[in-house]
């Protein structure tokens, strides 16, 4: 009961921290009931982005206390409530960490307006980026992270946990020095966190512990053997689309950790190298995964950022998907082609039959039929939540408690089953992230990005989508994806065209297909190999670079060509 209650509580308090964070702040200064006018405006940065929590004050002549403050809120806009006699001479300052401040002179009509309680609306604010010590702090800080998570050499939980603390250290140690040594408080962090990510996931990893107890997956990779009569080259198609439609419908991490053990067992029985059926199944997890919103953290992260549908991932992205299977499928048959003739003059004993049939038994049919009743719900809300503007978590959250009610499995058990660590590390990478979107490292390479694309469309459909895929081998994809997803942000407003979201849909296609390019660009991948190390066949960083990038700049480059022909030929976008 003690860990059902840590649950719960758990739960309270992420969705307490939610509401504060939605709810609107305002200080009370000159707000009271002599307060007649009001002056109100809006605040951007040189990049159209609103700036929420700026400072915003009303200045008397000389250094004395504002007659009125507020703060700016998510939409960027204040509104100041001033009081009823006021001098002839007023300024309004706007004050923001990272940004230069901002000293506007109210002219003699402007305080004529407001001395006679008349409402007034200032011309909008853009405040500059400014540069100081805290800028290159976060930036070391998330380098580093990047480069602990890309050699291994921490946790990529711990590695997030040391980068957000260190953040955290400097800013409140380092304040009392210096105030540009501030990056944000807790408050400010918190403002990065997307809680809509991490309650889907939470949602979804019930879902799927209750699924993975049934047996299904191991049911269906031996199924996919018999069906193949032993012809391995099929064999290895069948497991491909298995595991890319099992990835498209949970997610490719659990796919291939439900995948892997069974898919092992029949490679050591059929007297094949595991690699030869391994390396496949997780290169078309990684490909297919991408047609859904759940099927890949990565496509969590860009669907929740850019409001994107569990149907505009499917519409719009499994046709590229589709053909970029197709060309992986006959990749793998050629790269593989020796091993599949090696093991086609060997068989599987009839007494390793029954222990692979033992091993791939459907051991909860009731609970596999009820699970297969609220999936199909869930699927449902999914597709059509968008209209009722019914977000993704909150379906996966409400299928995982209607799951957990109807079977009522061991509560201790379910709470287990949910990756912590993983959630944990969202929550970290999230606030290293937004530390350098704070201090303004993602404007200078939105920046850049957007000078060198100009008002190309097309040139930015490609830099987009190759460079996220080239990066996603050398940076892991989730922590590159989050970074990214401001500056794609920027460029879907600054490059005409670019309104239908197809630069997020790029992102989602290089992000994804490029973690087949090494074997640190997915989580999948390292799952993978973790198993198959342990079974006695470790998978080496260059052995999965000689399979995997190939892989990558095929199915990339066919994806490519559906993206610039859907929404660059048949869907052109007006500017």
């Amino acid at each position: 009961m003690h860990t059902q209650a840590r649950f719960y509580v758990l739960i309270s308090t992420l969705v307490l921290a939610g509401l504060v964070l939605a709810m609107p702040r305002q200080s009370a200064k000159g707000q009271g009931t002599e307060a007649t006018g009001l002056l109100t405006g809006t605040v951007y940065d040189h990049q159209e982005q609103l700036v929420a929590d700026a400072r915003v004050t009303l200045q008397p002549p000389g250094d004395t206390e504002p007659l009125a403050e507020t703060r700016t809120q998510a939409d960027g806009r204040y509104a100041l409530s001033v009081p009823q006699s006021l001098p002839d001479q007023l300024t309004v300052r706007i004050l923001r960490e990272h940004f230069e401040p901002v000293v506007m002179v109210l002219d003699a009509a402007t305080i004529q307006s407001l001395q006679a309680g008349q409402p007034v609306v200032l011309p909008d604010t853009v405040l500059a980026r400014q540069i100081t010590a805290s800028f290159w702090i976060a930036t070391l800080v998330f380098i580093g992270m990047l480069l602990l998570i890309a050699f291994g050499k921490l946790h990529n939980t711990l590695a997030a946990l040391l980068g957000m603390s260190v953040i955290f250290a400097v800013s409140y140690l380092g304040r009392p020095i210096s105030d540009e040594l501030f990056i944000f408080d807790f408050r400010g962090a918190l403002r990065y966190v997307d809680w809509n990510v991490i309650f889907l996931i939470m949602g979804m990893m019930i879902v799927i512990a209750v699924v993975e107890r049934t047996g299904m997956f191991q049911w269906l990779a031996f199924a996919a053997y018999r069906v193949s009569r032993g012809r391995i080259w099929l064999l290895m198609l069948i497991l491909m689309m298995v595991t890319g439609v099992a990835s498209a419908a949970l997610d490719n991490v659990t796919t291939m950790l439900l995948m892997t053990p069974i898919t092992v067992q029949i490679a050591l029985a059929l007297g094949i190298t595991p690699l030869a059926l391994l390396i496949p199944e997780v290169l078309a997890s990684n490909v297919a995964g991408i047609s859904t919103l759940i099927g890949t953290p990565t496509n969590i992260l860009i669907g929740s950022y850019a409001k994107l549908s569990f149907t505009d991932f499917l519409t719009n992205l499994t046709p590229g998907v589709l053909l970029a299977m197709v060309g992986l499928m006959i990749y793998t048959q050629l790269v593989y082609r020796s091993d599949l003739r090696a093991s086609d003059a060997g068989g599987v004993s009839s007494l390793m039959m029954e222990k692979l049939a033992e091993r791939a038994r459907i051991t909860e049919p009731d609970h596999l039929k009820k699970a297969g009743i609220v999936g199909a719900f869930m699927l449902i809300l999914f597709i059509a939540g968008d209209a009722i503007h019914l977000i993704p978590a909150v379906t996966a959250l409400m299928g995982a408690t209607a799951l957990l009610v109807w079977i009522q499995p061991d509560i201790e058990e379910m709470i287990e089953a949910v990756d912590w660590t993983t959630l944990v590390f969202f929550i970290g990478l999230f606030i290293v992230v937004g530390a350098v979107q704070e201090v303004g490292l993602i404007s200078v390479i939105a920046d850049a990005i957007g000078q060198f694309v100009g008002s190309n469309l097309l040139l930015a459909v490609i830099v987009v989508t190759w460079f996220s895929a080239l990066l996603s081998t050398v940076i892991a994809n989730i922590p590159f994806t989050a970074a990214m997803l401001p500056v794609v942000g920027y460029l879907t407003v600054t490059v005409p065209g670019a309104q239908s979201k197809v630069l997020f849909y790029c992102l989602s296609v290089g992000s994804a297909m490029g973690g087949n390019g090494s074997l640190i660009g997915a989580s999948a991948n390292m799952v993978t190999s973790g198993i198959s190390e342990r079974a006695g066949y470790p998978m080496s960083y260059a052995y999965f670079f000689k399979k995997g990038f190939p892989a990558l700049l095929i199915t990339v480059s066919l994806a490519t060509l559906w993206l610039i022909f859907h929404f660059l030929i048949q869907n052109p976008a007006t500017p």
